[in-house]
């Protein structure tokens, strides 16, 4: 139930018109309320004017926009007491309101509130006075453009095209004020600007592709004369020319950035070697992400003599890293060299489809990372061969730690799983398994159930459908070969309907198991 006071939020934008012109007789310990209803309601007009006014120095949507009931009446107390909510992050909050893709109208708006507020510090009179009271140096738009925007190639591209805008349009009102003695073409840098006009800080995620990267190179080419300047917290690349991947990680702020995520299809060896090196100077970098899905390639370059001796030498510059995902490499035997140089033991290590060894998982088992996992991510490594053993030691040694487990596609069957579960049932504070596509059965699935009790944290299940609901196949069907077409419905909703009365009379009801592989996944190593 919403409280009364965003009900009387949603009246008043209504009429948006008379709301925008009342804004500046209203108590500011209402601005965070009006601003969740008008972004929830698209309310353009009142949004670029919250914005242009907001009387806090901090404007972060993601905090904003979070359901929150308990924290509901810190955002309606008094100044102090508001921008603790807007600086917080809530433990008791995982799940926010922006579950569907925001408006690209509301994302502009927002933008273009802050050109305003920024173009109207330049004025002389009462509304410079109003700036000097309340500037504000942070817009946080993490959280808004980063998961949900995936899907929507053109997204990116507008918003950078949106801020290119802003920052242009500000700078050229600023060489209109410009001071007599300057040059005429002139336009001042940031600490040449009146005291009056306080930089402001867009703290951003970025996901970019050879569609985006243009508008976003321009944009960040900016920061250098603009005072709203672009900062991004978690840098996302797919399938860009190593030279314009390069290009903008020289534009980006070492210091701040705390996720590097790049992704690549053709990519030659000297490509690479030029990447890594850009990468490195990143050297507060909490979270690594180098994925490359031609193995072919990516197999010729892990040959040639030096590779891995380069890259292990260079991740030991990383010295704050935490998560490293090396998705789709060819690191046979070579995990150890990777890995030992690093200076602090990694929380979260995603190696799918790494053609990893035994002796890869016997040396992670004994190294220092094990006891420090909290995700882990094996998919598409054969686990029941000769991995299955030193997989059953990482386990027991990261058991205290770990949180989140994703094993699909490993080939896993019900002697792999069951032989597992002793070890399996002591990760209790597991909140995440995945399973999918391996060839397990309803006997498998439900020996797993039961242990599961002993799992007080654990929220979701996904698994696989059970080999013995399918019909029409020839033997037990490998991994990669389990095909929904082939499933008995009517036997399956039967196991179904079995295991959730264990679960109800294990008094689990509230994990969720489930075989949607494209529904909800394991979480972001910094949602733990």
């Amino acid at each position: 139930m919403r409280p009364l006071v965003f009900l009387c939020a949603q009246q008043v934008i209504k009429d948006e018109e008379s709301a925008c012109q009342a804004l500046e007789l209203l108590p500011q310990d209402l601005y965070p309320v009006l601003f969740k209803a008008a972004f929830m309601h698209g309310k353009t007009l009142l949004l670029q004017a919250l914005v242009h006014t907001w009387p806090y120095p901090i404007l972060s949507f993601k905090q904003l926009l979070q359901d929150r009931p308990h924290c509901r009446r810190a955002l309606r107390q008094d100044w102090p007491h508001c921008l603790r909510a807007l600086l917080q992050e809530c433990p008791n909050c995982p799940r926010a309101l922006l579950q569907d893709r925001p408006a690209e109208e509301l994302v502009q708006a927002m933008i273009m509130g802050v050109k305003a507020r920024l173009e109207e510090a330049t004025d002389n009179g009462t509304q410079q006075s109003l700036y000097r009271r309340h500037p504000l140096q942070l817009l946080d738009m993490t959280g808004l453009l980063d998961y949900g925007y995936e899907e929507d190639l053109k997204t990116m591209k507008m918003w950078a095209r949106t801020m290119t805008m802003a920052q242009t349009g500000i700078c050229h009102l600023l060489e209109k004020v410009e001071q007599p003695n300057e040059s005429p073409n002139k336009c001042r840098k940031v600490e040449d600007l009146p005291c009056t006009l306080l930089p402001v800080e867009v703290r951003v995620d970025l996901w970019v592709t050879p569609s985006s990267s243009g508008f976003l190179k321009q944009a960040l080419q900016n920061n250098a004369v603009s005072p709203l300047r672009l900062c991004c917290r978690d840098f996302r690349a797919e399938d860009l020319p190593p030279d314009i991947t390069v290009d903008l990680l020289g534009l980006l702020d070492h210091s701040s950035l705390r996720r590097l995520d790049l992704s690549f299809f053709t990519l030659e060896a000297g490509g690479v070697w030029e990447i890594v090196a850009s990468i490195m100077k990143f050297t507060n970098l909490l979270s690594l992400k180098l994925q490359y899905s031609n193995m072919d390639v990516w197999r010729l370059w892990a040959m040639l003599e030096g590779t891995f001796s380069f890259l292990a030498s260079e991740m030991s510059k990383l010295k704050r890293l935490k998560e490293l995902n090396l998705g789709t490499s060819w690191l046979s035997g070579q995990l150890r060299q990777l890995l030992s140089g690093l200076q602090c033991p990694l929380e979260s290590l995603e190696l799918p489809v790494c053609y990893l060894l035994p002796v890869d998982l016997s040396y992670l088992s004994q190294s220092p990372h094990a006891p420090h996992l909290k995700k882990l991510d094996l998919s598409g490594n054969n686990l029941s061969g000769d991995l299955l053993p030193p997989f059953q030691a990482l386990l027991g040694e990261a058991s205290a730690s770990l949180l989140c487990l994703k094993v699909t596609e490993c080939q896993l069957m019900d002697v792999h799983l069951i032989s597992t579960l002793p070890l399996l049932s002591r990760c209790t504070r597991l909140r995440y398994l995945g399973l999918y596509d391996n060839p397990l059965s309803s006997i498998g699935l439900k020996a797993l159930l039961s242990r599961s009790e002993v799992m007080p944290d654990l929220q979701l299940v996904v698994y696989p459908f059970p080999v013995d609901c399918y019909k029409d196949l020839p033997g037990v069907p490998l991994s990669a070969n389990l095909l929904e077409d082939y499933i008995d419905e009517e036997k399956f909703a039967q196991v179904q309907g079995e295991m959730h009365q264990m679960l109800i009379a294990a008094g689990r009801a509230d994990v969720l198991w489930t075989t949607d592989v494209y529904g909800p996944n394991m979480p972001d190593y910094f949602s733990l």
